[in-house]
């Protein structure tokens, strides 16, 4: 048989190469070992069950108001951050009681607005926390009238504004944003106080709670105007949260929260008690550890 020239044995080196490589073979009849820096890497959680601290914003909610004495913040029963065992907040269930007192803050202010959330998220921000909370929009809902109401559009600007402050400091910072609660719920579980009706008279949260015990159709329309808003308030909550892959919406879960009298402050029937800041920490917990997104 006639010898094979020089550039034919480099032509079948060439084809016996590739045939090897497809084959995913070596020589020696094992596995070839992938080229350095192209072995695939585990790819790394985008959400952490168990972030290292925590960070508030929001209002007056988020700082306990009324909780513990009557026309004052009380953030040690605050149920994100705050310290009292009865409470049992998202920050202490994540990190334990030390850890809580050492790595976490709140920046909530008591009667902010969507419009103040750009501004506490930056200071939020300054620690690069693990996680920040959310909880704000009943402010925005709660006004002298229904027609003061801040605009869904300006609610919608200022919460993108937010996150897109906190992600120009802290990019993998995640985000816990809970639903604005329902508000009729709170008119017609309040008002079965006397106490709390009075209470309302002094300017709490007009829109929905002037003249409680009107049912005319003029007044319900107005509940439900208002209403309805914070279901809208609660559907950008939810589609802008969608839109970045470190942030968790709770799905509704404390707007459809069918809380009672037992949840609500005795000195104004409106901010949660104690005990309304102990729910509001587990269902918290129980999105922020969830294996998947609520949905």
């Amino acid at each position: 048989m006639r010898k094979p020239s020089s550039r034919t044995r480099a032509a079948l080196a060439v084809v016996a190469a590739a045939v090897l490589g497809l084959a995913g073979c070596d020589t020696a009849g094992g596995s070839s070992p992938a080229p350095q820096g192209t072995r695939a890497r585990a790819a790394e959680p985008v959400w952490n069950r168990s972030p290292d601290s925590v960070a508030a914003v929001g209002d007056s909610i988020t700082r306990g108001f009324d909780a513990c004495t009557v026309l004052s913040d009380c953030p040690e029963v605050s149920w994100a951050t705050g310290s009292d065992t009865e409470v049992d907040s998202l920050a202490v269930r994540l990190l334990g009681p030390a850890g809580a007192a050492r790595r976490s803050w709140n920046y909530a202010v008591t009667g902010a607005r969507m419009a103040d959330l750009p501004e506490q998220m930056s200071q939020a921000a300054e620690h690069g926390p693990g996680l920040v909370t959310v909880m704000v929009g009943a402010n925005d809902a709660c006004r002298s009238s229904a027609r003061a109401m801040t605009p869904v559009a300006d609610f919608r600007a200022d919460f993108e504004e937010a996150l897109h402050t906190l992600r120009a400091a802290s990019p993998k910072t995640q985000v816990y944003v809970a639903s604005v609660p329902n508000l009729k719920r709170l008119w017609s579980e309040g008002r079965t106080s006397p106490l709390g009706k009075e209470v309302w008279k002094l300017g709490i949260c007009p829109s929905m709670l002037s003249d409680a015990d009107d049912l005319t159709s003029a007044a319900m329309l107005r509940r439900d105007r208002v209403q309805q808003r914070v279901v809208e308030y609660n559907e950008v909550l939810k589609e802008v949260c969608a839109r970045d892959r470190r942030c968790r919406f709770d799905n509704n879960a404390v707007y459809d929260y069918r809380f009672g009298t037992g949840q609500l402050s005795r000195w104004d029937w409106f901010h949660p008690s104690k005990d309304g800041q102990a729910r509001l920490a587990a269902i918290a917990y129980r999105t922020v550890t969830a294996a998947d997104p609520v949905g």
